[in-house]
């Protein structure tokens, strides 16, 4: 069937035009593949299909508490409807109860629970959509639930540690910053008069140090505009299908930063291709949510390399091989799980494996990013007055 769209676009430009899908939920999902905000959709048969205003992501914890609440009162026998009206009152957010108003309305009027939630790509992903979609034809949708509910949860924890690790030093480096741009801006022109009084030739560190200021002093504005130009540049870059192909493959070729990377993007995969499989998902749709739900264009590309593969009649750890983003564990775990068809079982275990092993590297690296951070800005505010003090040693140095 072919349907007429009205969408946005990343950028929040207005997109039109027509797209062929066997239903409305298809279409939906066919738009979000291309990155779409739909806000109207209408059949060839000229019916409206849905209007939905361009919405604002909705905090993971209050996604992981409306999934375990609805959960929870479906498997105590509550009608869907029922539930979705009492939690559309109960939830603190109001983002959230926007969006559960516009989904109890079009519950009300006969749509599926999964064709509501589609209309809503910004806070359902698509592996949610897909897995309501699957509990609601096997009759299993409080089981699923329950189940997505604990996997958003294990992410989100994994979230919150990763941005717990990085609150630390970024502070500090901004306290850092701050500080050293005071000193530059405030107290090297103090000593400046003092210089000119002592006469002679300043050393090199010191006259680095006053042309910087004085760069800075006079010339911040255009520093500052500089600044936001060159990263206004680099944003728009990383947008671009070579500057996101690029920027994913530095991201896990850093270093440190690379290695914890690599285990978080490897964690998300698992847990998303285990929570599918379990659920019952088909393999081919498997692979192809599991690549996009890791956020990194290198491991989509293997994830769609491998669909052809298995679809070639390969097996899923030979078409897993064939790609170096995933480890020899991985591929050896899922032959295992394949030989006694509990894929989904081992993957499971290898997502907890590997949040594990970010927590204590996260762990590991606060505890050694602390003091190197403290002896940083030690070297920073040790290094201006070292330049500041130079000339007035070395005069005393004369003198005597």
């Amino acid at each position: 069937m072919t349907y007429t769209y009205q969408a946005r676009d990343g950028n929040g430009n207005s997109v039109a035009g027509e797209t062929q899908a066997a239903d409305e939920l298809a279409a939906l999902l066919t738009l979000g593949d291309r990155d779409l905000t739909v806000v109207s959709l209408q059949s060839s048969v000229g019916r409206k299909i849905h209007r939905q205003p361009v919405t604002s992501r909705v905090l993971a914890q209050d996604l992981v508490i409306f999934t375990r609440l609805l959960a929870t009162m479906l498997d105590a026998g509550l009608p869907l409807l029922e539930a979705l009206t009492s939690l559309k009152e109960q939830t603190s957010s109001k983002k959230l109860t926007r969006v559960l108003k516009q989904i109890t309305n079009q519950v009300e009027q006969g749509e599926a629970l999964s064709q509501a939630l589609g209309q809503h790509p910004k806070v359902f992903n698509e592996m949610y959509i897909n897995l309501v979609q699957t509990g609601e034809a096997a009759g299993m949708l409080a089981e699923i639930l329950a189940r997505l509910a604990t996997e958003l949860e294990a992410s989100a924890r994994l979230a919150r540690k990763v941005k717990s690790a990085m609150t630390y030093p970024v502070v500090v480096s901004f306290i850092a910053f701050c500080i050293a741009l005071f000193l530059i801006l405030k107290i090297v022109p103090q000593f400046v008069s003092i210089f000119k009084d002592l006469g002679g030739q300043l050393p090199a560190p010191t006259r680095v140090l006053i042309q910087i200021s004085n760069v800075l002093k006079h010339d911040l504005l255009y520093v500052i505009a500089g600044a936001g130009l060159v990263a206004y540049v680099l944003w728009r870059l990383k947008r671009t299908p070579w500057g996101i192909q690029h920027w994913d493959r530095l991201k896990l070729r850093l270093p440190v930063a690379g290695r914890v990377a690599k285990k978080i993007t490897l964690a998300r995969f698992a847990r998303t291709f285990s929570t599918l499989t379990h659920s019952g998902v088909p393999i081919l749709q498997t692979l192809r949510i599991a690549g996009r739900a890791t956020g990194n264009s290198a491991f989509e590309a293997a994830a769609t390399g491998m669909i052809e593969a298995v679809e070639n009649g390969d097996s899923l750890a030979v078409a897993m091989a064939k790609y170096p983003v995933f480890p020899p564990i991985l591929v050896r775990m899922v032959a295992v799980g394949e030989q006694t068809s509990r894929v989904d079982v081992m993957l499971g275990k290898l997502a907890e494996f590997y949040s594990e092993e970010v927590e204590a590297t996260l762990a590991s690296l606060t505890s050694i990013i602390e003091p190197l951070l403290i002896v940083c800005i030690g070297l920073v505010v040790g290094s201006i007055v070292i330049c500041l003090f130079l000339p007035i040693f070395r005069m005393s140095e004369a003198i005597q």
